[in-house]
């Protein structure tokens, strides 16, 4: 059973209600402007000279065992997710959540009248919406609170006192947003600009195509790309000692005809020596702790040459000349199409981090 919602629910403050509704409207009517022209140009829409940051703290283990419901995070982990980034959200309020479940329960039912195909493993009877809070993962006071959305159904031919089952869940979410962004935002904005979805697509079709309705934003696909691959590589690497990576499984594909993907795997101790024969200049050279626990670009992308390197001392391949598609370890897999799987709830704040940035280096204003 989900715990009670508790009453004080935090929505920053910056998105409380809009006095001049023209100025908003015009606001919101930028985000589709900028995406037209971006799209036009060939450009990564809005804030294209932002990069991923060139360097940030080593993932640190979280118990948020203690601050996370537990059935929350129990969905969380373990279970691939579709990525999106969306625009913020205009009069979004996390206290309205029943009503936003009872809307977005009869906005479905709605659509299967019409003749919506939004079946799911057979016929159903009639779908159920759930909107909770996650608290406990939001890192700081910009950040807003999580919000979880599962959709139940009944099969049509299941007994009368059979429950509902989940088949569809998603959510949306903000960790350690970039401030200065998230203070610009005009009032009665709310920025959550990490969507994953799992279930059928019709589902997270549906449920997108309402939350543009409701509250005028936009939705965007949100690959993990060949940079942000490698951060992760690298900051799950670096967790070996903690939690044992057991594999470190990095995909590449070539551009040869035909494509040719190669599955690259490595041990997990071979992988921690290569790590910290990059990192002993900076562990040896500085005796200040947050700057030892801070990791450079720089130090990524040796870490990864070494690989590469390795690699072709054996095969003859460069992999330099092909792209990053799939990184797995014991601790989560995430892959360029926009799929990922945490693994383990201790690393799940700084993996959001980052994603987080990802997500928010996509809006387009």
């Amino acid at each position: 059973m989900e715990r009670p919602q508790n009453s004080v629910v935090r929505t920053p403050p910056n998105s409380t209600a809009v006095q001049r509704r023209s100025k908003s409207k015009s606001y919101r009517q930028s985000y589709r402007s900028c995406l037209g022209a971006a799209s036009r140009l060939g450009l990564t829409p809005g804030l294209t000279a932002r990069r991923l940051n060139s360097s940030r703290r080593a993932l640190k283990s979280h118990i948020i065992t203690e601050k996370v419901n537990p059935d929350h995070l129990a969905l969380l982990v373990k279970r691939e997710w579709r990525l999106s980034y969306i625009t913020p959200l205009h009069q979004f309020r996390h206290t309205q959540l029943k009503r936003y479940s009872r809307q977005l329960s009869a906005f479905i039912a709605a659509e299967k009248q019409q003749g919506v195909a939004v079946e799911v493993e057979g016929s159903q009877s009639g779908f159920r919406v759930s909107f909770s809070v996650v608290q406990g993962l939001a890192a700081t006071d910009d950040d807003a609170e999580t919000v979880l959305i599962q959709i139940f159904s009944r099969p049509v031919f299941a007994k009368q006192d059979e429950p509902q089952k989940s088949v569809w869940s998603g959510w949306l979410t903000c960790i350690n947003g970039n401030p200065e962004y998230l203070q610009s935002l005009p009032k009665g904005f709310t920025s959550l600009p990490l969507f994953g979805g799992s279930g059928a697509e019709v589902l997270t079709s549906l449920v997108k195509s309402w939350f543009q309705q409701t509250f005028d934003c936009c939705f965007g696909p949100l690959e993990i790309n060949h940079t942000s691959l490698q951060w992760l590589a690298a900051l799950w690497t670096n967790c070996h000692t903690e939690s044992n990576l057991q594999h470190l499984k990095m995909i590449w594909t070539l551009p040869v005809v035909p494509p040719l993907q190669i599955t690259y795997t490595i041990n997990p101790q071979d992988a921690w020596e290569l790590w910290m024969s990059v990192r002993k200049d900076r562990l040896e050279k500085t005796e200040d702790e947050e700057e030892a626990g801070s990791i450079d670009i720089e130090e990524v992308m040796r870490f990864v040459q070494g690989l590469k390197s390795h690699f072709y001392r054996h095969f003859r391949l460069d992999l330099s000349a092909g792209n990053l598609n799939q990184v797995s370890t014991a601790l989560g897999s995430a892959k360029f199409s926009g799929k990922i799987k945490i693994s383990n709830s201790r690393y799940m704040i700084t993996t959001l981090t980052l994603l987080t940035e990802c997500a928010l280096l996509k809006m387009p204003v």
